[in-house]
């Protein structure tokens, strides 16, 4: 009898604790809401990429040639007021120049090399904006053939992507009491929360170059800075009270 009764009543126990754990197993009511920011900035500075290509027939001449341009558009950069620290070297290589054999008159005979190109590549940040156009201007009359990408970009971007990023929470916050109250159920805490921002690109290569093309008929090349936008995207998981 007292086996029996002993039984039972580990039973009851082991009863008594599963219930409990089976309930916290419950899945927790919640809603996941995607919330957008945005803040706008005029930039401060601006980053170019001037690249210098020189061809001849032998390597050597290539590469005189070419150090010969760059040393004056690094002598121009500095002249302007550049530090040291807003140039670098972002690419450089030596290229042979082949004919291939004309495949229509079934000619035979290996690619030969006819001369050689050397390409320098020179990364610039401009800080004062006024100069952009200047600069792109005098680096094209010393030589630079290349290039001209430009980015405008505030050196300093955490002031706005803050701005951003409080939208962005408010923005979700206030989609999820629109969605909730609708509903009929209220949100609770906040379970779960991550952010994506986007920074602003580059300006197309084409604008860049046209606007190096007219540099002939002006003092400078007309710039035209805008201003930049940032974005932040927050995904929120809100609980829901029932």
């Amino acid at each position: 009898m007292r086996k029996k009764t002993l039984v039972l009543a580990l039973a009851t126990l082991a009863l008594g604790i599963a219930g409990p754990a089976c309930a916290a197993d419950e899945p927790t009511p919640r809603i996941i809401i995607s919330g957008e920011g945005e803040a706008t900035a005029a930039p401060d500075m601006a980053m170019i990429s001037l690249t210098v290509l020189r061809e001849a027939a032998t390597a050597r001449e290539a590469l005189d040639a070419n150090s010969k341009a760059m040393g004056d558009v690094l002598g121009a950069m500095k002249a302007f007021g550049i530090a040291e620290k807003d140039l670098q070297t972002s690419g450089f290589s030596i290229q042979p120049r082949y004919v291939y054999p004309d495949s229509n008159k079934n000619e035979t005979f290996n690619p030969k090399i006819v001369g050689y190109a050397v390409v320098n590549t020179l990364g610039v940040r401009v800080r004062d904006l006024s100069k952009v156009g200047e600069v792109l201007d005098q680096s094209v009359t010393l030589g630079v053939n290349e290039g001209g990408n430009v980015t405008f970009v505030k050196d300093d971007a955490s002031a706005s992507l803050e701005e951003a990023r409080k939208k962005a929470v408010e923005n979700a916050i206030a989609k999820a009491k629109t969605i909730t109250s609708t509903a009929g159920v209220d949100i609770g805490r906040i379970l779960e929360m991550s952010e994506q921002n986007y920074q602003p690109g580059p300006m197309p290569m084409m604008r860049a170059e046209m606007a190096m093309a007219k540099s002939a008929d002006s003092a400078s090349v007309p710039i035209a800075t805008g201003e930049n936008s940032y974005r932040v995207t927050v995904n929120v998981t809100f609980e829901i009270k029932q």
